[in-house]
């Protein structure tokens, strides 16, 4: 496995001395972290599912969602996405047969999206080798500034958990 600390140095050191509270300073280590972790991501989810980032984001959700979907206006919520960006992207999954829309029963407004079995299937097959990127950023991007910059966001992280 790569050594974190050799790639963990391509990201900005925050060192303190600046007009940033040490939360914002960890704020941004995690901020970056995590962007190259989604950077790398991005072009194996392309390769693998022939979606984009955006669109493999909706595909995880309603994945993670019991039998069913969930209505437009949520999905734009839990993903911070606008709604008319949303409603592209569904499209285009949905013309890639991988989400259905429906009407919410009554509601008129309401739009609810679901997997489709395609998607599903799809999914089940990527997820190892998606998951095995993630991690492998992870440890790639992620050194003891970063680690660091966590514990100090989230204490309890630091702690042992009790048994």
């Amino acid at each position: 496995m790569t050594d974190p600390e050799e790639h963990a140095a391509d990201l900005p050191e925050c060192t303190g001395g600046g007009l940033l509270p040490p939360e914002l300073r960890a704020w941004m280590l995690v901020l970056a972290a995590t962007g190259a972790v989604e950077q790398r991501l991005r072009s194996v989810v392309k390769d693998t599912l022939d979606v984009s980032h955006d669109e493999f984001l909706v595909l995880c959700l309603l994945a993670e969602q019991p039998e069913g979907g969930l209505r437009m206006t949520r999905v734009a919520e839990l993903l911070g996405r606008p709604k008319t960006r949303l409603t592209y992207q569904i499209a285009c999954l949905q013309h890639a047969g991988l989400v259905t829309r429906r009407s919410v029963c009554g509601d008129k407004r309401g739009v609810e999206v679901a997997l489709t079995d395609k998607a599903r299937r799809l999914l089940e097959e990527a997820s190892r080798p998606l998951a095995g990127t993630v991690v492998e950023a992870l440890a790639r991007f992620v050194g003891p500034a970063q680690r660091e910059a966590l514990c100090a966001l989230v204490p309890d992280l630091a702690e042992e958990p009790q048994e």
